[in-house]
């Protein structure tokens, strides 16, 4: 059995590619025998080749995701191509993303999306409000599933010569791979991450710095931590080590969903509804604080409060995953009874 994957091709993006092997994980393990097809999702925007709707059409079924599908970057999709499509659509835990200051998106890129969804046999998403900006332009609610993000079911691998260091471990992500806005709050966000990071140093912490795009290396050095080891490895390994941290504050949404399903606590800081959308779907509104009401002293208090609270959050974000495995699995179990 063929199966056609559309998806997010930014492989220098640990979040991008971190998905991408969650997903082709899970359709693995639910189709043994199957053959994975890769097709870039901008192509969807520009228009698949002749080639590759042959090539979708000759599959068992054509599944989209997961990833924030739903953004300005890969609207409007091209309605010839969407219409070109034979064999069964599947949309795999998407998600709408929308960063601060962004422009709203256009009606005819929101009309695309509703055509990619009317032409979809099966419509899962990662969070309610993905499902929620679905609905309001006029998907109907029952044909949309919310099922969590797929990359919090990635399977880990511990690095070659690996060692635990440090007896407190908190490690720190920033957003600097393409968020037009990041700039404007650049100040507030180092200023308040150096200050999150010189107390806990002072307790005797261990700094990570977990890298998720090249571009980072541009502004990480910025950071004052006296000692920051910088963890940039591939997905599996990456997720591992968020797995031996007490706590990580992350921006990238990739950097606190792999730490999520690692089980470590988190804390965010929210450049994008995304951010938002994830802690609200795990039923913790109260992990984040968006990037322009950010300070030095409410960054503190909320890392001070959530490592205290380590061990409780550890013991939900556990459960929580189970959940998101469950609707999983009962999804897979629709496309399996889709294509028998």
């Amino acid at each position: 059995m063929t199966i056609a994957h559309l998806h997010v091709a930014d492989t220098k993006n640990r979040g991008d590619v971190a998905i991408v092997l969650a997903v082709q994980e899970l359709l693995r393990k639910k189709f043994p025998r199957c053959r994975i097809l890769d097709i870039p999702l901008d192509h969807l925007k520009k228009g698949l080749s002749r080639a590759e709707i042959a090539t979708i059409n000759r599959s068992a079924f054509a599944l989209i995701g997961g990833g924030g599908i739903y953004y300005r970057y890969f609207l409007p999709f091209d309605y010839k191509s969407i219409h070109a499509i034979t064999t069964p659509i599947v949309l795999f835990g998407v998600g709408y993303i929308r960063e601060l200051g962004a422009r709203p998106l256009a009606q005819h890129e929101i009309r695309s999306a509703i055509a990619l969804n009317q032409a979809a046999t099966l419509s899962s998403v990662r969070d309610d409000y993905t499902k929620a900006w679905l609905v309001r332009h006029g998907v109907p609610s029952r044909t949309v599933q919310v099922i969590g993000d797929p990359a919090a079911l990635l399977s880990e691998q511990k690095p070659q010569h690996f060692s635990r260091s440090g007896t407190i471990r908190v490690g720190v992500n920033l957003n600097y791979s393409g968020w037009l806005g990041f700039g404007r709050y650049q100040e507030h966000i180092i200023k308040s991450y150096n200050e999150v990071t010189r107390y806990f140093e002072s307790r005797g912490a261990s700094i990570f710095y977990l890298q998720h795009h090249p571009d980072e290396r541009r502004i990480y050095p910025q950071l004052a931590a006296k000692k920051m080891q910088v963890v940039f490895r591939a997905p599996r390994e990456q997720k591992y080590i968020y797995g031996t941290m007490d706590m990580i504050i992350g921006m990238m949404l990739h950097s606190v969903v792999l730490a999520f399903g690692a089980g470590t606590p988190i804390v965010t800081v929210g450049y994008d509804l995304r951010n938002t959308s994830f802690v609200r779907f795990i039923k913790h509104p109260e992990l984040v604080i968006r990037a322009d009401q950010l300070s030095s002293k409410s960054l503190l208090l909320l890392a001070q409060t959530v490592y205290r609270r380590r061990a409780a959050y550890r013991t939900d974000f556990s459960k929580r995953k189970k959940m998101i495995a469950r609707a999983h699995a009962t999804f897979l179990k629709k496309i399996q009874e889709l294509i028998v």
